[in-house]
């Protein structure tokens, strides 16, 4: 029996699986649905940029597109087992699509996408010629009912604007990690405009979708 109890505490460190909810024991650990942290830990944890990463999802009435964007730098701010703050540079430059392939047209799209082609294409999405980077900064850390939900600051274009999503966290003496669920953003409210129909009242069925999908996945260490 203390065998599987220890397989199974085990089991949760070294994985973000969703599992019940485990009543806590004298130890210092403390495990939800969809978090592990250890009560005691502080500290200022840097973003290792092998692991970290966003998909996206981007969808318009003939299908859809997936990719990447990189995390280029950042940090988490840990007290007593908990975020406390956190900030993170997004590289827009890595844009990636990684449903097409040079011959369907792959490169086309990421050129689109960063607005690196043709000039009057520039603002088309995100320009990263003039806004190379975005950025995330944590306000706060909720919870309901054994849920996290992560609140903050995006700034994209020169825009800031709050969003909040849900994650599963981890968070132990040498590394946090915090994986979103995918949830959704309205690009729009970032100066995001192209095929927008709810911009353009002429586009018929030649509109893309304001809605872009995200998942963000980050991992940090001392």
């Amino acid at each position: 029996m203390k065998k599987s109890v220890l397989s199974l505490a085990l089991i949760t460190i070294f994985s973000l699986s969703s599992c019940k909810k485990e009543t806590p024991t004298e130890n210092t650990e403390t495990t939800t649905e969809n978090t592990t942290t250890e009560v005691g830990v502080s500290g200022k944890y840097n973003v290792d940029t092998t692991f970290s990463i966003i998909d996206w999802v981007g969808s318009k009435p003939a299908g859809k597109h997936t990719g990447t964007i990189a995390i280029k730098e950042g940090n988490f701010e840990i007290t007593d087992g908990k975020i406390t703050n956190g900030s993170f540079i997004i590289d827009m430059t890595s844009i990636t699509v990684t449903d097409l392939t040079e011959e369907t047209g792959k490169t086309d799209l990421e050129t689109h996408l960063k607005g690196t082609g043709e000039k009057e294409g520039e603002d088309h999405f995100f320009n990263t010629s003039k806004f190379p980077t975005s950025s995330f900064k944590i306000n706060s850390v909720s919870e309901t009912d054994g849920k996290f939900t992560v609140n903050g600051t995006l700034t994209m274009k020169d825009i800031a604007k709050e969003i909040s999503f849900p994650a599963a966290i981890s968070i132990n003496e040498n590394e946090v990690s915090l994986i979103s669920d995918s949830f959704k953003i309205d690009r729009t409210l970032w100066g995001v405009n192209y095929a927008s129909k709810s911009i353009f009242d002429d586009l018929k069925d030649k509109f893309v979708n304001d809605e872009i999908e995200l998942t963000i996945k980050v991992k940090a260490t001392k």
